[in-house]
């Protein structure tokens, strides 16, 4: 089974970037066939400054080889390196109602936020449904935000699929991981760098505890109970742990006697010490840049070989000569 998932370099990787896709991508690739790349096209919609965005992509390229995308076990690649990408993206623009993109709750989302409404934010789904549709993709692991998305990459197949008179695209399915389908930021709201409200891996440890203060908490005396069901620091901690060490974090709030400080220091600590190979991974490819120079060709290499194949098929199939 063929699985693919991409993640913008728009700023530094933080634990939804981590638990929403990348955790779930380093686990398949013991069993799957996994594709994995850096949607740096995507990133153009909110990154503007060439320069910026270059840095950021590299960043993003050595976090993922650092969290354990594995060249030699899944196809890991650069957006930008396949220029089937763009041509598909064009040809399915002309199989996209209006209405569908009209309807996209992430391009009204970003637009409320402040960002311009542009033609490439409006047509990302287009681009989306490309990056997915020219792979022959089986399955999509996404958060529910970008359920949509992989919903309108569906219609746009389908209607491609009915213009052609054939099945030549696959149509996808998509999978959400149920306890990191939404990894709450510092706020209680979404995680997300544009929301301002994430939790960044790659910092130093004093960055990293002011940053666990601020997460937002209900105000009760140290010796009362505390409830950990709607807490957001429990909810955090959760991700890191397995099922009984959940019951002892679980017990501890309801006996009392801790404040919200004294889990967010839990907290800091698990974070801290999870990520502590990711670091020193992360440091060393710094140091190293033709390291991940390398498993970025390697993977460039084996996605635009299946990209040409699949493109002359439809290329054929629309009557581009």
């Amino acid at each position: 089974m063929r699985i693919l998932s991409g993640i913008q370099p728009s700023g530094a990787f933080h634990l939804g970037n981590y638990f929403g896709m990348i955790a779930q991508m380093v686990k398949a690739q013991k069993n799957e066939d996994v594709f994995a790349f850096i949607a740096n096209y995507h990133a153009m919609t909110s990154v503007f400054e060439g320069d910026r965005l270059a840095k950021q992509t590299r960043e993003a390229a050595i976090a993922f080889l650092s969290f354990g995308i594995d060249p030699a076990r899944s196809t890991f690649w650069l957006q930008s390196a396949v220029p089937e990408t763009l041509e598909l993206y064009w040809i399915l623009s002309q199989h996209t109602p209006i209405g569908l993109l009209e309807r996209a709750h992430s391009y009204k989302d970003k637009v409320a936020k402040g960002l311009s409404p542009s033609h490439g934010l409006f047509s990302y789904p287009v681009l989306m449904a490309a990056d997915i549709l020219l792979y022959d993709t089986d399955l999509v692991p996404v958060g529910k935000d970008q359920v949509q998305h992989v919903e309108i990459a569906r219609d746009v197949a389908i209607k491609f699929n009915n213009a052609i008179g054939g099945d030549l695209l696959k149509i996808p399915t998509f999978k959400i991981e149920e306890n990191v389908a939404t990894v709450l930021g510092i706020d209680g709201a979404k995680m997300s760098k544009s929301y301002g409200n994430a939790i960044d891996i790659f910092t130093d440890r004093q960055t990293l505890e002011k940053r666990v203060k601020q997460i937002v908490t209900s105000p009760l005396a140290l010796e009362e109970p505390k409830e950990w069901r709607n807490d957001n620091v429990y909810r955090l901690c959760a991700l890191f742990l397995d099922e009984e060490g959940k019951t002892a974090l679980q017990k501890r709030y309801e006996k009392g006697g801790e404040g919200h400080g004294h889990f967010k220091a839990y907290l800091t600590d698990l974070i801290w010490d999870y990520f502590a190979p990711a670091r020193a991974k992360y440091e060393e490819l710094k140091q190293a840049p033709f390291k991940v120079d390398e498993a970025l060709t390697i993977g460039a290499k084996k996605a635009e070989k299946i990209a040409a194949e699949k493109m002359t098929k439809i290329r054929a199939a629309v009557g581009i000569l």
